[in-house]
């Protein structure tokens, strides 16, 4: 099963420019340690399941197809540092890079509810990603004898940050991690839609404001 909750969007993907044949997308993954952020990643690409992983921080690069445009999708598996202070576990680099931001915590952890939690809050605070609206994921859904975060709490923190929010397991299913990274392609894609139509707009007043200013003149 998996749970999701789409954040309320101004701009439908359909707005993207259809000339474009090749489109960017970096995807930035946060949260703690040992919640499955690199199995989430290595699932998506590979379809395999690898359930251990080192201390190793990795961008991967990958081409997608949907809805017949090629997209350039780059993930940075992202280290939480250690005894790292709130102020501290996203870098300004990291939020300069990033077109989308996945955080992902475990159902059977609350602490790493908690970073979660924390790095919302950052995000929102210092305003210095240029993303589309975040996704939280709890993942190890399979894990439900260990759950201590219910998916009600999960969901309800996503509304109340607007952000998307997903319940998996990508050890047991390969189809909600496919879910989780369309879906932040799609908040990407209408993100990228909306700047440039905001850039268009703005372009459109100052021409009004040239041709009204020369006739006052």
């Amino acid at each position: 099963m998996v749970v999701l909750v789409k954040p309320n969007l101004q701009l439908g993907s359909k707005a993207m420019d259809g000339n474009q044949h090749k489109v960017e997308a970096n995807v930035l993954l946060l949260g703690a340690e040992n919640v499955g952020k690199s199995a989430l990643t290595v699932r998506f690409l590979t379809r395999r399941f690898i359930g251990e992983y080192g201390d190793i921080e990795s961008i991967y690069s990958h081409i997608d197809k949907t809805d017949g445009r090629e997209i350039a999708l780059n993930i940075w598996d992202s280290l939480y540092p250690q005894s790292c202070e709130t102020t501290e576990s996203i870098s300004d680099k990291q939020m300069q890079w990033a077109d989308g931001v996945i955080l992902v915590y475990s159902i059977c952890d609350r602490s790493s509810f908690e970073v979660v939690r924390q790095q919302v809050q950052l995000i929102r605070q210092t305003r210095k990603l240029s993303a589309s609206t975040p996704i939280i994921v709890g993942n190890k859904r399979d894990l439900l004898h260990q759950r201590a975060v219910s998916s009600e709490e999960g969901r309800l923190f996503a509304l109340s940050a607007d952000c998307g929010f997903f319940e998996i397991s990508a050890a047991e299913t390969y189809h909600g991690v496919l879910l989780v990274f369309h879906e932040i392609l799609d908040l990407i894609k209408e993100s990228k839609a909306l700047k440039k139509g905001m850039v268009g707009i703005k372009g459109i007043v100052r021409s009004v404001s040239a041709v009204f200013g020369k006739k006052r003149e």
